[in-house]
């Protein structure tokens, strides 16, 4: 007996891997983006912290809403549940190598055939005094080790924390797309607000032209039409005004829910819309593969599914385990001498028959492998493609946006010179009307240019997987 426990002690201490040695798969990356012409080559790393990326905005709103968002955000908090589960499941594999102990008690009354069936109420009596009825009592002790020589154990366990470890990528990714959106929802609001500053001002001189074009009809100089004109352009600029109200609610509202709040509950003073476009650094395609939470949650899924194939390939040999079993068993007086035993010993099961289910499971392990395979290519495609896109939008909103201050300054003179032709008589008040309505159309369209390459800023940001 010391002999098999000790050969098999020397089988199961070095284990093995029956898992095949199937790498990450590989990916044919550019060595640049289609867009990174004159972007400079950032060497970030996934393991570095990310930190607060937003503050390269120098908002201390923006700031605050972030940090409510980390404290509150209910989806957020999800994640985070989500993956202390996992690291559960992950402490329970690593105490499935250990042995496991129980203890029990059992008391039975046994009667022998030959007492018969008398149906004598007092037989059972009789029997305890002897005549075929014994009162059987045990307490004992089992304990049983799981011998891991095939590595079923150890595929499970890996596989595990394989998992643990794409499920905290789930929960940057989770949170990196949380912190996008308040980014975004924010400068949409700060946009509203920039909108809805411009139509005062905007309102107030449109009323200002209705009361000059009123005075000027009293005197015989302008006509019905101008007048009619100008009141027109003072109730649209005023309706425009209404307008800006619902998008900046909406996005409000938005704000409150990730931050963990009832609408009813939040709220932001108006402020203007920053200015500042931060230039930021463009990683190199294949950095992307240490950066991005999700393609990095993406490889350790295929390294899980790598693992659950050794498991499915280990089911097929025995289970081999080392039992023990102490306690007393007795007729009466159970703690008497003699009446203590105990047993140790290996023991091995082999399912002879399992109508395929072993196979089964091992086609289901190869299918969820080439899954997560195909998985994780994708989340690399898509990693690609949202940077570039990014990478395009800032490029060409760069220079739509130097083109479009071109138009807003001309715009702005244009419709000086039309008002003051206006007054001095030489000009109709329908130029003045068309100069104003350009100007104002110019500087809301700036502003809009604006908030998109804000947006389009955190876009890249998120696309190359956080701050650094």
């Amino acid at each position: 007996m010391k002999r098999l426990f000790a050969i098999t002690l020397m089988i199961a201490a070095p284990g093995c891997s029956l898992s095949p040695k199937k790498q990450a798969p590989a990916m044919n990356l550019p060595t640049n983006f289609k867009e990174s012409r004159g972007w400079k080559v950032a060497q970030p790393a996934d393991h570095l912290p990310r930190g607060n990326w937003w503050t390269i905005f120098h908002d201390s709103d923006l700031d605050a809403i972030m940090q409510s968002l980390e404290v509150s955000n209910q989806s957020l908090q999800s994640a985070v549940a989500k993956a202390q589960q996992t690291s559960a499941l992950l402490t329970a594999a690593k105490l499935a190598f250990l042995p496991t102990a129980s203890a029990t008690s059992d008391y039975t009354v046994n009667k022998s055939g030959a007492l018969g069936g008398t149906g004598n109420p007092n037989s059972i009596n009789a029997a305890r005094s002897g005549s075929g009825v014994k009162e059987i009592q045990s307490v004992g002790g089992t304990t049983n080790w799981e011998l891991d020589l095939w590595g079923r154990l150890r595929h499970n366990a890996k596989a595990t924390k394989a998992d643990v470890e794409a499920v905290q990528a789930d929960v940057e990714s989770t949170r990196l797309t949380l912190q996008t959106q308040a980014a975004q929802s924010y400068f949409s609001l700060r946009a509203a607000d920039a909108q809805r500053l411009l139509l005062e001002r905007q309102v107030a001189s449109f009323a200002k032209s209705l009361q000059l074009t009123q005075n000027r009809k009293a005197q015989g100089v302008a006509s019905e039409a101008d007048v009619a004109l100008a009141a027109t352009q003072l109730a649209t600029s005023r309706a425009a005004l209404i307008e800006t109200g619902v998008v900046r609610a909406t996005m409000e509202h938005a704000l409150a829910v990730l931050t963990g709040r009832a609408p009813a509950d939040f709220g932001l003073k108006p402020a203007t819309l920053t200015s500042h476009i931060p230039a930021l650094p463009a990683t190199a395609p294949s950095t992307l593969l240490q950066r991005r939470p999700d393609i990095a949650a993406g490889e350790r899924r295929v390294a899980a599914a790598n693992e659950r194939i050794g498991a499915a390939i280990a089911a097929f040999f025995p289970t081999i385990s080392l039992g023990a079993a102490t306690g007393w068993r007795a007729v009466a007086n159970l703690l008497a001498q003699g009446n203590n035993f105990w047993s140790f010993g290996p023991d091995a099961t082999f399912a002879i028959l399992d109508s395929g289910q072993r196979l089964a499971a091992k086609a289901q392990a190869d299918a969820t492998w080439r899954q997560a395979v195909a998985d994780y290519r994708q989340a690399v495609l898509t990693a690609m493609r949202e940077s570039e896109d990014a990478l395009s939008t800032l490029r060409i909103l760069a220079a739509e946006t130097e083109a479009q201050n071109e138009v807003v300054r001309a715009a702005r003179e244009s419709e000086r010179i039309a008002s003051n032709q206006y007054e001095a008589g030489t000009l109709s008040y329908i130029n003045v009307a068309t100069a104003q309505a350009t100007a104002l159309n110019a500087e809301r369209s700036a502003i809009d240019l604006r908030s998109r390459r804000l947006n389009a800023t955190v876009a890249l940001i998120k696309a190359l997987g956080g701050g650094w």
